[in-house]
């Protein structure tokens, strides 16, 4: 049965999947994607949580975290960041329920908007935050990794 689980963010576990995700975004931004490497507090509640998500066989094959934000216009903000599924397990909609329990997190810190940046090449992430609700908006920040921003309305 898949799991998600809370992890602080420099666990081992954690470590392993952030950095195949900081490959898979290097890889495909050669000479252009600057990693980051949050630190734990960032991802510790209240100010936000960071999940490891493992498949039936009990190993971690994703990763995503919120982390609180300035407040926007619409109130109390919490961002979405490092959102990664091994390529192997993509398609089978893990990536929509570790979106969906980020956004059942926020919701329970009375979060108003879940906010995130990306990528345009990275069309099958785009396609899941549509589905999911979010609608592009304004550049919130100043990430030179990101070319496209989107938020969703809590209610």
């Amino acid at each position: 049965m898949v799991s998600l689980n809370p992890t602080p963010v420099d666990d081992p576990e954690a470590r392993a999947m952030l950095a195949e995700y900081v490959a898979m975004r290097a890889a495909s931004f050669p000479g252009q994607y600057t990693p980051a490497h949050p630190a734990r507090a960032v991802f510790e509640s209240p100010a936000g949580v960071f999940l490891v998500l493992h498949d039936d066989e009990g190993a971690a094959a994703g990763c995503g975290g919120i982390r609180r934000i300035p407040d926007g216009p619409a109130g109390v903000r919490y961002e979405v960041k490092h959102l990664f599924l091994q390529p192997r397990t993509r398609g089978r909609g893990w990536g929509r329920m570790l979106l969906a329990e980020l956004e059942r997190y926020a919701r329970g810190w009375d979060a108003a908007e879940l906010v995130l940046d990306t990528h345009h090449t990275l069309t099958a992430a785009g396609g899941l935050y549509a589905s999911a609700g979010f609608v592009p908006i304004e550049p919130y920040n100043d990430n030179a990794n990101a070319t496209r921003w989107y938020g969703k309305t809590l209610d």
